[in-house]
């Protein structure tokens, strides 16, 4: 028989939100992975439990190769058990490559459910909830992340981001550029815990609050795109529009990306609408 993929959310602040089945399976799981064997033992004797497993480190830096090794164990019948550092396994975390891995050979991957940093800010937004989207943290780099944004610009769900918070002025001020500066959001900062803060407001004042220095664990929260008036889709409009970016001094392969990600329209819609208008004016092609 195959064994047993377990895995497990951790507190994301309060180690009082752990739900009891996790004590129970710490406590007899086969194989303990931990994304950080220093904070699981932290945890375990705050429950007061000691695992009777083996404990093995499985982070970013060696989980290719201890993959493998824990898919040897299930296949040979043991239960192993992975926790990180806060929050599920394989959200923005370590885990997606091993239950993959597990599935693949056939064996049953199941979950214990706990806090979740996602839903939480959520909740406690007040931005609507009845649709979003989850979309983990943005590129590090600045064009990199401006292109991730524009995909995203016409989004009408609410969207999750996490951040660190050496980046979060500096990924406000983009999301400010790229979805405008009164779109609402929420920053929520230290989650559960003693200093737990959520500042609401438009992204460009949210953007000059962070300027000063933010700390603690980071989970972003931004209301999804307003419905766009159809005169705004009309050609003219949009040449208008990109018309005005490259005034800005934005370059018009951009320019175009981010009128066509704000209009919710390929690309390629927008960039023949603006060829059209030179044609009309007499001017050379874009």
């Amino acid at each position: 028989m195959t064994g047993l993929l377990v895995l497990a959310g951790t507190p994301i602040g309060d180690v009082g939100d752990a739900p009891p089945r996790l004590a129970r399976e710490l406590a007899t799981a086969d194989v303990v992975a931990a994304e950080d064997t220093r904070r699981l033992r932290r945890l375990t004797q705050a429950l007061d439990i000691t695992p009777a497993g083996r404990v093995v480190s499985y982070f970013e830096g060696n989980e290719v190769a201890r993959t493998a090794e824990l898919v040897e164990a299930l296949t040979g019948g043991a239960r192993v058990l992975l926790v990180t550092d806060a929050g599920m396994p394989s959200v923005s975390d370590p885990g997606y490559r091993l239950v993959a891995a597990a599935v693949r050979a056939g064996v049953r991957v199941t979950a214990v459910p706990g806090p979740s940093a996602v839903l939480t800010a959520l909740a406690v937004s007040g931005l609507p909830v009845d649709r979003f989207c989850f979309e983990g943290f943005l590129p590090r780099k600045a064009g990199e992340r401006a292109g991730r944004l524009r995909e995203v610009a016409a989004e009408p769900r609410t969207m999750v981001f996490f951040e660190a918070p050496h980046r979060l002025a500096e990924a406000l001020a983009a999301m400010a550029e790229a979805f405008g500066a009164e779109r609402p959001a929420a920053v929520c900062r230290e989650l559960t815990k003693t200093y737990e803060e959520v500042r609401r407001g438009p992204l460009g004042e949210l953007a000059e609050w962070a300027a000063a220095g933010v700390r603690g664990e980071i989970t972003v929260v931004v209301a999804g795109a307003p419905p766009v008036d159809p005169a705004l889709l009309a050609p003219e409009e949009l040449v208008r529009r990109v018309l005005v970016r490259e005034e800005a001094g934005e370059r018009r392969k951009e320019a175009i990306a981010a009128v066509a990600a704000a209009a919710g329209l390929p690309k390629r819609e927008v960039f023949d609408a603006v060829v059209a208008a030179k044609n009309a004016a007499g001017g050379p092609r874009p």
